[in-house]
């Protein structure tokens, strides 16, 4: 917090300047203002609320099946999440996207007719997002989800009973009435982690790109942001404003998710 009152190159001795790294923060960095609070807040919202909403679906999906099967499908809901490390990003998620024939996206779309050249997935800023997106979607919500399943089997089964006595008709209103009310712990766990991810997802851009800056900042988030000026520029003083942002945008949601999820000893 105090470093970011300064002007630090992390070579000269810090110069105290106030706010002002604040004041150009909202005033004057262009990139700051048109690419990385947009990509942020499109990345954090999907990310975030629907790698959530994912990991809820799924485990209620797995839970109705038969124990026979029921951690098989665990296991490959879950498994993408244990290959969430930069090598098995490099190695996967690039050769699937990759922007030559061999790329499997690439292979699969000229076979069919769907394209007449190979496309450059991960290098295209109208692509680089969503590929961000899906990819963050797919390998971060596997604690979540593990979380989730571990709910529903807790959830007492005579408060089904109970509810299709009081009038609950259908699998919703159970879900709504019975289900998120009896596991609020988990939901909260999950919540949290699900922010934590979103967090920390934002290297993915330049893991699946290869650039520190992704082409025209179209994967630009704010974990970009404070890399560029940290560890490119050495404006250590600017990248630690920055952390304060993100630190309090990310307080600001996990007390959301205290209110929503939480209990009066939780808070």
């Amino acid at each position: 917090m105090l470093l970011s009152l300064t002007s630090f190159n992390g070579f000269e001795f810090p110069r105290f300047i106030g706010v002002s790294n604040f004041i150009y923060m909202f005033t004057q960095d262009v990139v700051f203002m048109k690419h990385t609070i947009p990509n942020t807040l499109k990345f954090a919202i999907i990310v975030g609320p629907g790698g959530y909403i994912l990991s809820f679906v799924l485990a209620w999906l797995i839970h109705q099946l038969p124990r026979s099967i029921r951690d098989y499908f665990s296991l490959a809901v879950y498994a993408p999440s244990i290959m969430a490390t930069s090598v098995a990003l490099t190695m996967v998620w690039t050769a699937a996207f990759s922007g030559d024939s061999v790329g499997y996206l690439n292979n699969i779309l000229l076979s069919l007719g769907l394209i007449e050249s190979p496309q450059l997935w991960l290098q295209d800023p109208k692509y680089l997002m969503t590929f961000m997106i899906i990819v963050t979607l797919w390998t971060n919500m596997g604690v979540g989800f593990l979380a989730m399943l571990g709910g529903l089997q807790t959830v007492n089964t005579e408060l089904y009973e109970a509810g299709r006595i009081d009038g609950i008709k259908n699998s919703l209103q159970e879900v709504y009435y019975i289900t998120i009310p009896s596991m609020k712990p988990q939901m909260l766990f999950s919540a949290v982690m699900a922010i934590v991810s979103a967090i920390k997802a934002g290297s993915i851009s330049s893991g699946l790109s290869g650039m520190a800056i992704t082409p025209q900042y179209a994967g630009h988030v704010i974990n970009n942001h404070i890399y560029d000026y940290a560890f490119l520029r050495y404006e250590w003083g600017y990248a630690s404003a920055l952390s304060v942002v993100l630190l309090l945008m990310s307080y600001a949601i996990m007390r959301l998710s205290y209110k929503l999820f939480g209990t009066k000893e939780d808070e």
